[in-house]
């Protein structure tokens, strides 16, 4: 059973600039480190924690003011999450799915369903989980007269045990036609399976989910118009915003991982007995290691805020966004991710060389932090996003727009 318990959020005036929602996040995250190794290990449901995040408003942060929403932008989600996952990785990576699908509605929908889902996801604090994912068999959709009937299997639905509201995706019969719709997470149909198992992300519910006969009005398919849906190129940013989402919670545990390791090595970690310091703090290959580590950091976390900076852009004005403009985007992510990747792999790993033998003892978890950047960064292989770029700057060819580019 998770020790998560509420602040006084409640009671305090809500946060109004991108820097009060940072600080909010912050104070989340110093609520998750208090226990983050020991839940860790207990792999429980995170029910308390996604509480948290709903108590501390930070599930509205996309949502619009008029509805209780905070009214934010991207670059600010994207720190939001970064700041969470310094504390736990799977909270965090929980909090950038939910941002991506709450917006879902937005990416693909009409301004009238978007407008709708976005006012009662603010009004009502939902948390969303997804079952998406491309890797697997379509799930096939059929029309029940005013209806759509989802039914399949999905080997992972991040977070949607968790959640109020699940987005489906799925063929329609017959067709090359995708679907999406969101439905209610308790509906008819709808089972969620303990089967995530991974050695990192413990806490995210990722595992499968079967679709047994979901039924959705078809007013609820998302972009549709009379039955026939109507695509903008704005449809495609699905996957370099997710992506970004992937960035800032693989940095925010590369964070987490260096402060974690920087006070045990000031508060802990014992010099080595042939090295002629009283301190470990004063051997030079440690201050050597945490400046090299943290240097690398800040370079990639700059990196990721310019590129959150520049595809902002394209979210202010949806209808101006062309293939050119999309491509360059998912260019400039797919850099950023291959450089995130690399560094929390490094930073995660190195930090032992500077804490000590007695560091890796289970209680101090601070192999948490590896195991979850190495467990995520396997989602899709970095060489091509590599290629990406590569291809980028010798042809000037933009990436197909897929499930992954």
């Amino acid at each position: 059973m998770s020790t998560v318990t509420p602040t006084d959020w409640q009671t305090r005036p809500a946060p109004q600039t991108a820097e009060d929602w940072i600080a909010r996040a912050a104070e989340v995250a110093a609520v998750l480190a208090t226990d983050a190794a020991a839940r860790d290990r207990a792999g429980a449901t995170p029910y308390a924690e996604v509480q948290l995040l709903k108590d501390s408003g930070l599930v509205t942060l996309l949502g619009p003011t008029a509805h209780g929403g905070a009214g934010q932008d991207w670059p600010t989600a994207y720190r939001v999450v970064r700041e969470v996952a310094k504390a736990d990785g799977s909270i965090g990576q929980l909090l950038g799915y939910h941002y991506l699908w709450n917006w879902a509605a937005r990416l693909v929908g009409t301004r009238e369903q978007w407008e709708h889902v976005e006012a009662e996801a603010a009004r009502n604090r939902w948390f969303f989980g997804g079952a998406v994912n491309p890797r697997d068999k379509d799930v096939i959709v059929t029309e029940d007269g005013d209806d759509l009937v989802f039914t399949g299997r999905k080997s992972f639905s991040t977070g949607s045990k968790v959640s109020d509201v699940t987005v489906l995706e799925g063929v329609l019969e017959g067709t090359d036609s995708h679907v999406f719709a969101i439905v209610p997470s308790d509906s008819e149909g709808l089972t969620f399976h303990d089967d995530w198992d991974n050695i990192g992300q413990r806490l995210t519910e990722s595992g499968g989910v079967t679709i047994d006969g979901v039924r959705t009005p078809w007013s609820s398919a998302a972009g549709y118009v009379d039955k026939q849906f109507r695509p903008r190129t704005y449809n495609t940013l699905n996957v370099p915003t997710i992506q970004l989402v992937f960035v800032n919670f693989y940095l925010g545990i590369a964070g987490g991982a260096l402060e974690t390791a920087a006070t045990y090595t000031r508060t802990r970690t014992r010099p080595w007995l042939h090295g002629g310091h009283d301190r470990a703090v004063d051997e030079p290959y440690v201050i050597d290691t945490y400046g090299d580590l943290t240097a690398k950091l800040w370079a990639v976390e700059a990196l990721a805020d310019t590129v959150a900076a520049e595809g902002q852009k394209l979210h202010d004005d949806p209808d101006a966004v062309t293939e050119q403009t999309r491509g360059d985007f998912e260019v400039r992510v797919a850099a950023v991710k291959a450089r995130a990747t690399d560094v929390a792999l490094e930073i995660s790993n190195r930090i032992f060389e500077v804490t000590g033998a007695r560091s890796t003892t289970t209680a101090e978890g601070l192999d948490r932090f590896w195991r979850n950047v190495r467990t995520h960064t396997l989602h899709d292989p970095v060489a091509y996003k590599r290629r990406e770029v590569g291809r980028w700057v010798l042809e000037g060819e933009l990436p197909e727009p897929t499930w992954y580019s």
